[in-house]
């Protein structure tokens, strides 16, 4: 599954740069995440680094993007073939 950002998200500035994917971005009134690019840090870290520093928890799964590990993995290794 891609990650999700709620409409909590107080704009803090600290999820965007923690993606190793550049998934993240400033919306037009919050963060959102580009589920295209999202692995959710599959292939980088153990656990999806925008979920880690958030302070208020607001960056939960996207039940409308649900994948796999292997999904996740194969996005990760398409995304890294092209840099």
């Amino acid at each position: 599954m891609a990650l999700m950002i709620t409409d909590e998200c107080i704009n803090c500035d600290v999820c965007e740069p923690a993606c190793p994917n550049s998934a993240i971005y400033q919306g037009e009134e919050i963060y959102e995440i580009n589920p295209d690019l999202c692995t959710e840090c599959v292939g980088h870290y153990d656990k999806p680094q925008c979920q880690q520093v958030c302070p208020i928890d607001c960056i939960p799964l996207d039940p409308d993007k649900v994948e796999s590990k292997e999904q996740l993995l194969n996005k990760y290794h398409q995304l890294t073939a092209s840099k």
